[in-house]
């Protein structure tokens, strides 16, 4: 009979890497041994996480092998398939599925060998915890000892499990029952089977009475009833759910072909692609600043909605994924902002669809939730973008399945939020989104071209190859992995991209219409891109132009404030309208010529600068020569007038530069009055360091490099935990060679006591007789004194044979996480362990118990040396051992 741990132990390093696979978070962070897997496979958040993946046929398979697990007989697929209402081929294949993938999740494994004193296996066991994990009830069913003392045990119908009543015998007996009787029992036939006892001196009442009576309820407390596990089984005709839960079919009423679906995520990719990099644009002139919180304002949100032209929640949305993508960043500054990042400049270069891949795989992977920026948290404080409040670690998985549902449905069917729903109820149904997080994820899906007109797009489907079947995923990733070798990580930029990037990539260029390098300039100061434009003429337009209108064409209109903006940028009109006319299908127009030559005309007759300080004086003579002075070249003087100096450098720095000179100067105020300059002494706040955003981390890892992680994980696995064997053998070796050393010590002194005392009473014996101490040593039949040695020798070797005898352990470790793991599988094989505790006084002992619960940092379990029960602090616990089953061996304790 192989433990949990045992059994995971003996899978082999395929197998290994695929639970690996199934099952993420077994593996990260990493753990040190096969032993601290198996406990950390048992733990409640690994139970839950997994079975939170599970459908809803997995669940109701593993909550039949629970609640079956109590009784005698051993639960075999066949039971199982009963037992959750499977009646078809259809139904026996879909059940048959559920148990393959319970077992390659390690939620259920198959025991096949032979317990003591049985010819058979125990069939169909569940992980260690997961009992306790399901509830008191799992599957609505009551606990083995909850049986009742009515007809459940008169009569079983032949194909009936053990434990189970005879539905027929059970008609019978309500056949005398009084009104209400009946509708009781329907109430808790399915679950929970505890009922809350109704008035006294009512029908009710007196129906629950009879069927307490006949024993067809258990009574609780004094306030509630219990449905008894063998009418519970009966009613239910033996099964432990109603009706097996099949799959919804995917529904297809709405279809759109696949080049309207193509051509709505290319647009949508590029609009995205556009906001993200005119927000860069936008605060690498001017940053936005941080909140106190680490967020945006909503005043700066909603002044970059207005520059951006979209409404406030697609702003937060840009914010949040070029946040997420690294693109922007908060500086760290003593005054800090939000600013662009040093890899906003490799992604404004690459190529369009390489800058879309890098958002999408972001939004993908990233665990920001842009849809709740502008909601309030539990204290009643708007959430702002970027603020660091705004991370779920559930939010990747969401996202996951909201598209897998998208991708398991039909090419170009579109969806509703409301059918995703529905569809994710049977997929996971422990963990089942809200419908606000399920609608949002698809807006901003949509919004970045990965979901288009309801329907999943070319390149967002590109973009999952992990969203297979993850037997699928788990029997090829290694394959998969040894071919490619080591993988590589791409950059925040994206300098260097990932085979799945390159595919999406790939998968929205072939969407994408070429890019058009011609615009027809009109002579009302229009001009229309007839497609994409390239990045050439995109820039010139940008720099030069105003957008009207997007769409299958650009138009774009010339105006004297977007012609100013090119010149203040540095381009001359003649540069202007070359650039106009290398990408105009003819000659510019005559009025576009006018208004860039008559903005260049204008543009520069006023000029400003900025000065620090400045000097004045009533008498030009005392400023003669101060400009053109070579020591006074530092300060930057420039002359405004006669009798006025600019400075580039403060008040302070140039008084001492003009009194080195051996000039008198003074500071003046705004008002022309003298000011004396102070000390001054500057203080500063300390504060904790702000968090910084940053691009997604190894989550968006492809399959084939966690498949890689995991094949390179298992042997060092293997290699640790055959070293820990190791050290627990010599151990244990050096233990028994001290206990034994000390046995022998023990004998001798008693042989040597007990020879004392023989010779002490044969010196006594021959002083008054010798022929007395003739006549005892030869009388074979008295035997007397010769029994009372041999009984004296009996009992020292009686005791040692009582210490050697002691049941040896096996599988012992002092790591708690281990030691959690070896008494969630002493509960759930209900066997017996060593414990090494520490009392109060900090007094270790040594304990032979059998566990019963381990829950909540408490560990319940009976002692049958003292016939109690222990309850026990985990901490307390300093080692755990398991006992070799062996009930002919008396059991030991020791007090140190």
């Amino acid at each position: 009979m192989a433990t949990f741990s045992e059994d995971l132990r003996s899978r082999s390093d395929d197998e290994l890497v695929a639970l690996l696979l199934r099952r993420p978070d077994l593996a990260s962070p990493s753990p040190s041994t096969l032993s601290s897997l198996a406990a950390r496979a048992t733990s409640r958040a690994s139970l839950e996480r997994a079975l939170g993946s599970v459908d809803a046929v997995v669940l109701q398979v593993v909550e039949a092998v629970v609640a079956l697990h109590d009784d005698a007989a051993p639960v075999t697929p066949d039971r199982v398939a009963q037992a959750v209402g499977a009646r078809s081929d259809a139904d026996r294949e879909l059940v048959d599925a559920a148990l393959t993938r319970a077992v390659s999740l390690l939620l259920v494994r198959l025991d096949d060998t032979p317990a003591t004193g049985s010819s058979a296996g125990r069939g169909l066991l569940a992980a260690p915890g997961l009992a306790e994990l399901l509830g008191p009830y799992p599957a609505g069913l009551p606990p083995a000892g909850a049986v009742s003392g009515g007809p459940s045990t008169t009569a079983r119908s032949p194909g009936a499990s053990p434990g189970v009543a005879a539905p027929r015998v059970l008609d019978d007996a309500l056949a005398d029952a009084p009104p209400g009787a009946r509708q009781v029992l329907d109430a808790l036939m399915w679950g929970p089977p505890v009922g809350l006892l109704p008035a006294v001196r009512t029908p009710a009442r007196d129906a629950v009475q009879w069927l307490l009576t006949h024993g067809l309820l258990s009574p609780g407390d004094a306030r509630h009833v219990l449905l008894p596990r063998d009418v519970a089984l009966a009613l239910r005709s033996g099964r432990t759910h109603a009706d097996l839960h099949r799959p919804p079919a995917t529904p297809s009423d709405v279809r759109h072909p696949l080049e309207l679906v193509a051509g709505e995520s290319t647009m949508a990719a590029q609009r995205v692609v556009r906001l993200v990099a005119s927000l860069v644009r936008t605060w690498e002139i001017e940053p936005a600043p941080v909140l106190r919180t680490g967020g945006l304002g909503v005043r700066e949100l909603r002044k970059l909605a207005a520059q951006l032209e979209t409404e406030e929640s697609d702003t937060a949305f840009v914010v949040e994924l070029a946040g997420a993508a690294g693109l922007v960043a908060d500086d760290r500054e003593e005054i800090p902002s939000f600013a662009p990042t040093l890899a906003v400049d490799d992604w404004l270069t690459a190529e369009l669809s390489v800058r879309w891949a890098l958002l999408a795989r972001t939004w993908l992977t990233t665990t920001r939730t842009a849809w709740m920026v502008g909601t309030r948290d539990d204290r009643g404080t708007v959430r702002a973008a970027l603020d660091p409040e705004l991370t779920r670690p559930w939010a990747p998985r969401l996202r996951a399945s909201v598209l897998g549902v998208l991708a398991d449905a039909e090419p170009g069917a579109a969806l509703t939020a409301a059918q995703v729903s529905e569809q994710l109820a049977w997929r996971s149904p422990r963990a089942l989104p809200p419908a606000a997080a399920v609608a949002a994820t698809l807006h901003e899906a949509g919004l970045l071209g990965v979901v288009a007109a309801g329907a999943l797009s070319p390149a967002g489907r590109a973009l999952l190859p992990d969203l297979r079947p993850l037997d699928e995923i788990a029997g090829t990733a290694t394959a998969r992995a040894g071919r490619r070798g080591r993988s590589t990580t791409s950059s925040a930029a994206g300098a260097e991209a990932q085979p799945e990037v390159d595919d999406v990539a790939a998968a929205l260029r072939a969407g994408l219409a070429d890019a058009v390098d011609e615009i027809l300039l009109q002579g009302d100061l229009t001009g229309v891109v007839p497609g994409r434009p390239s990045p050439e003429l995109e820039a010139l337009i940008e720099r030069a132009a105003r957008v009207e209108s997007r769409g299958g064409a650009l138009t774009v209109r010339f105006t004297p404030e977007s012609v100013r903006a090119a010149l203040d940028a540095g381009t001359t009109a003649d540069e202007l309208l070359a650039d106009l006319a290398a990408h105009s299908r003819g000659a510019v127009p005559q009025p576009l010529d006018y208004l860039v030559r008559d903005a260049a005309r204008r543009h520069g007759r006023l000029r400003a600068g900025a000065a620090s300080s400045y000097v004045r004086a009533e008498d030009p003579a005392l400023l003669a020569g101060l400009v053109e002075d070579p020591r006074l070249a530092s300060l930057g003087l420039v002359r405004l007038a006669p009798t006025v100096l600019a400075a580039q450098v403060s008040t302070r720095e140039l008084l001492a530069a003009l009194r080195e000179r051996g000039l008198a100067p003074v500071a003046e105020g705004p008002d022309g009055q003298i000011v004396h300059a102070e000390r001054v002494i500057r203080r500063v706040a300390r504060r904790p360091r702000r968090g910084l955003v940053t691009p997604p981390d190894d989550a968006s890892q492809s399959a084939a490099a966690r498949a890689a992680r995991s094949a390179a994980l298992v042997p060092q696995l293997r290699r640790a935990e055959l070293a820990q064997q190791a050290d627990l053998a010599a151990q244990l070796a050096d233990r028994e060679a001290h206990r034994v050393a000390a046995r022998s010590r023990a004998d001798e002194a008693d042989a040597a006591a007990t020879a004392a005392r023989a010779g002490a009473a044969d010196g006594g014996a021959t002083g008054p007789s010798a022929g007395g101490a003739d006549r005892d040593r030869s009388a074979p039949d008295d035997g007397r004194a010769r029994t009372v040695g041999a009984g004296s020798r009996s009992g020292v070797g009686q005791r040692g044979a009582a210490r050697r005898t002691t049941p040896p352990t096996t599988g012992g470790t002092a790591d708690p996480v281990a030691a959690l793991g070896l008494l969630r599988e002493a509960v759930e094989d209900r066997t017996d362990v060593w414990l090494e505790l520490v009392d109060a006084h900090g007094v270790p002992q040594r304990r032979r118990v059998r566990p019963i619960r381990l829950e909540a940092g408490r560990l319940r379990a009976l002692d049958p040396a003292r016939d109690s029960e222990l309850t026990v602090a985990v901490h307390r616990i300093a080692s755990v051992a398991r006992v070799e089953q062996d009930p002919l061996d008396p059991t030991e304790e020791t007090h140190d």
